[in-house]
């Protein structure tokens, strides 16, 4: 992709990566600070051209083909804002679980979003991409709330990508998370599936309820790993992807997790928080998958950051 796209006409070479992928997608990724409207915009009237012919926005890219894109203007990108804050960003190389020239496990430190917006100048991709400059094609794999710490998935290049979207479509790629939740977790309540409707408030905030009328298909399974006094540590899976999907799934079966702010129990929270927790205990401990390109299987771990430890020993110690 040349400097000079936005300030010109330009002509990129569709390579091998990008194969497959629908043209409005390409130009979406491609021309980031640019509106989707002005994406469709060009589309439409023709001045975006592959092999010199008008395309509709469907249109699947092949390898070799050449894409006219024409000048358009492009808002600064939030990630130039990252260098500012260099600390914080440069601790990422120390939460690096795994990497090769392929993809990156990261242990995502709670109270990060793992992108901007939304009042943020930057995430955590904006992070790695200040971090990894050399790297143009990185992207997340999967979300993770803000306040959840843990094992994120972030691939370099398009055709992974590609294949671990499949694997998390197929459900074969495994994700286990930690949850301290108030009360005695009942070891038989192993599989959890009420359907979730996501909201969003005249706030702009994101609340999901259980709703059995409008709500998605959501299966989340349940393992008891410890028990304390007033509440217990379970192992989440979840099978499905629903937004909050472990928070309200808990919360709905009389267990909210620890220091939830959204969904959680009030005097469950002011007791954790006297006992020192300071953030939400939902953590995501475990990431299984295939490698898109060896084949073998990944299994990364990440550990828990001092403020979960702390928590759990002076549970034990109580």
């Amino acid at each position: 992709m040349k400097d000079s796209i936005g300030t010109q006409v330009s002509f990129v070479t569709v390579d091998e990566d990008y194969s497959g992928q629908r043209i409005d997608n390409f130009l979406i990724t491609k021309l980031k600070g640019v509106p989707k409207s002005a994406v469709y915009r060009i589309l439409r009237k023709g001045e975006v051209r592959v092999n010199k012919k008008r395309v509709k926005p469907v249109y699947k890219l092949q390898s070799g083909d050449t894409v006219r894109i024409p000048p358009i203007k492009i808002a600064e990108r939030p990630e130039q804002q990252v260098p500012t804050n260099l600390d914080k960003v440069s601790k990422l190389e120390d939460a690096i679980l795994f990497e090769d020239k392929y993809l990156i496990v990261i242990n995502k430190p709670a109270g990060m979003a793992v992108h901007g917006g939304s009042g943020l100048s930057f995430g955590l991709i904006e992070a790695l991409r200040a971090l990894r400059p050399q790297e143009k094609s990185l992207e997340l794999v999967h979300r993770l709330d803000r306040d959840t710490s843990g094992c994120l998935l972030i691939a370099k290049k398009r055709a992974v990508l590609k294949g671990l979207h499949e694997q998390l479509r197929e459900k074969t790629m495994e994700k286990n998370y930690w949850a301290l939740v108030a009360g005695q977790w009942d070891a038989k309540v192993r599989n959890v599936t009420e359907p979730l409707n996501k909201n969003t408030l005249q706030s702009g905030e994101r609340v999901v309820r259980v709703d059995h009328e409008r709500g998605k298909a959501s299966h989340t399974r349940f393992r008891v790993l410890e028990r304390f006094e007033q509440c217990s540590l379970v192992q989440a899976s979840p099978v499905t992807g629903r937004t909050h999907q472990i928070r309200v799934h808990t919360q709905c079966k009389g267990h909210p997790i620890a220091c939830d702010d959204k969904y959680g129990e009030q005097v469950f929270d002011t007791a954790m928080r006297e006992s020192g927790l300071n953030r939400l205990f939902l953590h995501a401990r475990e990431l299984r998958f295939i490698h898109p390109k060896t084949e073998t299987t990944l299994a990364l771990e990440a550990p828990l950051d001092k403020a979960l430890t702390h928590c759990l020993e002076k549970l034990r110690r109580a």
